[in-house]
């Protein structure tokens, strides 16, 4: 590795039961001049993380919310660009470096995402007798011999191919949707088969990578939303409306794990419905009032550019044109 990094990946981090693993996979797959800063977020690590020069870990006694945690890392960090990246993921083999060859292509006024899987991260099985229940939360009993003193959670860390996560859009709301519909259009189909890469309206949120430059230029870690939520909507629209581009790099993947089922398995940060829906109204002022920074596109222009876009009626954008209208947003 040369002395300059080209990369740092920024992971926040509170309670997260699978951040060990998520940096060692890190570890094992990074191929470029790539270092990787962790955030304890209010909580020490679950497991102990590898001890690695490429790895700097920093802990914060009094939380800060996973945008703050990101920010956090993102002012200690020495790469070109940064990656924010959730602490439950797994990667494919040099993403890192095709990731960075990718910027060589598209310049750097871009957000790149990887290909999005799903992780499998783990099975539970009963050790009386080989049973398995695909992860979730701790079972009470085996459900097929019904003995509960030697149920043990079997660590799998397998990206899924099914399904390969591409295009993402918002509704009015709004609320984050996946686009697959716009899979079928051009030129999505044209230019991930000639380019490697395809526009996407909006994105997830467990990945995002852009220059160092562009994060602080675009408050991609605006606190303002508070800990959590609308963040794909959040960096989306500030790339697209600033008069950059998000893109999905076909070459590569990472896999998430999706944790929908609460108890042991839900979200690690403490959060409320009071608190997305504070976030989905900040985003929304945003999006009917202007404010994105260095603004200099509309947001009819993106909805326009990805027509017909799932969750947005004809009346929907008539609205949104009329808003705009009362506003001075051109610069």
């Amino acid at each position: 590795m040369s002395n300059q990094i080209m990369l740092s990946i920024l992971i926040p981090a509170r309670h997260e039961e699978f951040l060990a693993k998520t940096v060692e996979n890190l570890l094992e797959n990074i191929e470029a001049e790539t270092e990787i800063v962790v955030v304890l977020d209010g909580e020490p690590s679950m497991s102990p993380l590898p001890e690695d020069p490429r790895v700097h870990v920093i802990y914060v006694s009094t939380p800060l919310g996973q945008r703050g945690a990101t920010n956090m890392a993102a002012r200690f960090a020495t790469g070109k660009y940064l990656a924010k990246v959730d602490a439950h993921c797994a990667f494919d083999k040099g993403f890192d470096r095709k990731m960075l060859d990718m910027y060589k292509v598209v310049g750097d006024n871009v957000t790149l995402i990887p290909v999005m899987r799903n992780l499998w991260a783990f099975d539970f099985k009963c050790y009386h007798c080989g049973f398995k229940i695909y992860q979730g939360n701790t079972p009470e009993k085996c459900g097929q011999c019904g003995k509960t003193d030697r149920i043990r959670k079997k660590i799998m860390w397998v990206g899924k191919t099914n399904p390969q996560s591409t295009s993402y859009c918002f509704d009015n709301e709004p609320h984050f949707q996946y686009f697959e519909d716009y899979k079928h259009r051009e030129p999505y189909i044209t230019d991930k088969k000639e380019k490697g890469y395809t526009e996407t309206m909006s994105i997830q949120g467990s990945f995002f990578m852009c220059t160092r430059e562009k994060y602080w230029e675009l408050k991609m870690g605006d606190e303002a939303f508070g800990s959590w939520g609308s963040q794909g909507i959040q960096i989306s629209m500030s790339t697209w409306l600033s008069g950059g581009r998000v893109l999905v790099n076909h070459n590569t993947w990472y896999a998430h794990l999706f944790r929908t089922k609460g108890g042991t398995f839900g979200f690690p940060y403490p959060q409320s419905g009071r608190q997305v829906q504070n976030a989905k109204k900040h985003a929304k002022k945003l999006i009917y009032e202007g404010g994105w920074p260095k603004q200099i596109y509309l947001v009819s222009w993106i909805l326009e550019r990805f027509a017909p876009v799932k969750g947005w009626s004809g009346k929907d954008i008539s609205d949104l044109k009329e808003a705009e209208a009362k506003i001075s947003l051109l610069k």
